[in-house]
Parts: structure tokens; sequence; C-alpha cells
């Protein structure tokens, strides 16, 4: 193996199952805010939404896949960006797609599907497009992959507190409201302790993977953003709901890739460099597609102003 590839992140028995735990505690928070109307939107513009479903579950790995044939890069690497696509859209999409003046009831319809679909799909994903990845695939078995025990395990630790935060949502609605905000920043501040104290003393390892990595993380959420943008298009979405797609294919939970990876795939350094750096750029690069689409919109708004005039 390269170096980058042979250096694991080794937190500690009791870290690993602090952040399983953490994980439990946030797929049930996000469970606790899941209601039927987040999803009203599959009846209500279906080609629309299926759009946006299978470009994030689908569409987004499978390009995954072509970048790491394209660009080649260390097998840890490729997981990290497997890794990344596989995982669900986060919250964050929903606040971006609020400033870009996007189909915000799409954004959070969309959110929660792939959040469901986390429980059940992602570990079985991970595997089949790692497997797809013969670099990739070769890594795992090196350093002793338990296919059966990760699908077990992480599906575990995800699909039992999302059935039970559900669960609790219907039958407890307002005591599930009063609970899910403390939940989140408890669980969103565990994840964010847990991680900073237990990968301090890598950090010099991690500057200088990171470095290296800036551009493919970049051009990685690039495509996932241009990727998002056609697949609504062709979708024959609308505006709002362009800008909506777009941020969710782009915009992934990297929190619950870094659990996964730290918990069940050994903490491979390459993988968690890009998982961490994909964490901060999709951030900053959506914030940016924002201004884009704000400038867009009033610069429509100023030419449909002088045709009426």
């Amino acid at each position: 193996m390269n170096d980058i590839d042979s250096f694991q992140l080794e937190l500690g028995q009791s870290s690993e199952i602090g952040l399983a735990l953490t994980l439990a505690l946030m797929m049930f928070s996000v469970a606790l805010g899941l209601r039927t109307e987040h999803f009203r939107f599959f009846k209500k513009e279906p080609k629309v939404y299926f759009g946006g479903v299978i470009g994030q579950l689908i569409l987004l790995p499978l390009l995954t896949l072509g970048l790491c044939f394209l660009i080649d890069p260390a097998p840890s690497i490729a997981l990290g960006m497997i890794l990344i696509a596989c995982c669900p859209g986060g919250n964050v999409s929903n606040m971006l797609v609020l400033l870009a003046r996007g189909n915000t009831a799409l954004s959070v319809s969309l959110t929660a599907t792939s959040s469901i679909a986390a429980a059940f799909i992602t570990p079985i994903s991970i595997v089949f497009w790692c497997s797809l990845y013969p670099p990739t695939s070769q890594l795992l078995t090196q350093v002793e992959f338990n296919t059966v025990s990760f699908l077990v395990q992480t599906s575990v630790i995800l699909a039992l507190p999302l059935v039970l935060g559900m669960t609790m949502a219907r039958y407890l609605p307002r005591l599930s409201a009063r609970i899910r905000s403390p939940l989140v920043i408890l669980s969103s501040l565990g994840l964010l302790i847990i991680i900073l104290s237990s990968s301090y003393k890598y950090l010099d390892q991690f500057i200088a993977i990171g470095v290296g990595l800036i551009g493919i993380v970049a051009v990685h959420n690039f495509c996932a953003f241009l990727l998002g943008f056609i697949t609504a298009k062709l979708s024959g979405a609308d505006e709002a709901s362009k800008r909506a797609i777009t941020f969710e294919v782009g915009i992934q939970n990297s929190g619950l890739g870094i659990v996964i990876l730290l918990t069940q795939l050994g903490g491979l350094g390459g993988a968690a460099a890009v998982a961490g750096l994909w964490g901060t750029w999709h951030i900053l690069a959506g914030l940016v597609l924002v201004m884009v689409f704000r400038l867009r919109g009033r610069t429509s708004a100023s030419i449909v102003d002088r045709i009426i005039k």
C-alpha cells in the first residue's frame, strides 16, 4: 500500500463507541423531525422528485466511480470519494436552498428521503460501488474488511434509531418537537468534540495530506453540483426546483461519512482527509453558488423589466 493508504487513525475503543452512539443519536434526532408532509412532492411533482432522488442515490456514486477511473487517485482517497458520494444530503442543503431562493419544500423532501434511505441503502451502496473500483476493492481486502459485519453493524446503527425516532414522532409529536433541537445540538457537538480530541495527534499528517487533496475535492464537488443541475433540467424542473436539486446532489452529510469511516472502515487516512475536506469545501462552494444563483435571478429580473418597459 502507498503511505497515504497505510496511514490509519487509531482513536481507541472508547472513542469509537462514543462515535457510534453519537451517530445513532444523530439518526434518532433526524427521525424526530420527519413528517408525512415532507414527502408530498412524491405525489405533487413525481418526475422532479424522482429526478432528485436518482441524482443523489445513483448518479452521484456513478459519477464518482467515473472520476476515480479518470484521475486514478490513491485507493484510500478513492474510498473517501465513494464514501461521501454514498452518504445522504445534509440539512446544510436546506439552508443553502433557502438562501438561494430555491424550492425549500422540495429540498426538505429530498433530504428526508435520503435520510431514510441512508439507514438501508448507504451501507449497501458503499460496498457495491467500492467493489466496482479494483484499487479500492483490493485495499479493503488488505485491511481485512468484513462485508457482512459492516452491513449488519452499520444498518443497525443507522436503521434502529431511525425507526425509533419516527415511531416517537408519530405517537408523541409534542415531546418529539421539544427534544429534537437539543438532541441535534448535543449529537453535533459530541461528534465534533470526539473527532477533534481524538485526531489532534494526527494534525501534521492531515495538513500534509489535505493540501494535495484540495484540487480533487474541489473537482469532485463541482461535478456533483453540475450533475444536480443537469439532472434537474432533464427532469423538467422549474428554476426554483433546479436550485434545490443542485444543492441536494452537491451537498453531502460528510459527518456521517466520517463516523462510518472511523467506526467501520478502519479510519484510513486518505479517506478521512477527503471526508474532512469535503465537509468544509462543500459549504464554501455552496455559498459561492448561492451568490451565483441570486445574481442570476437579479439579472433575469432586470432583463424582464427592460422588456416590459
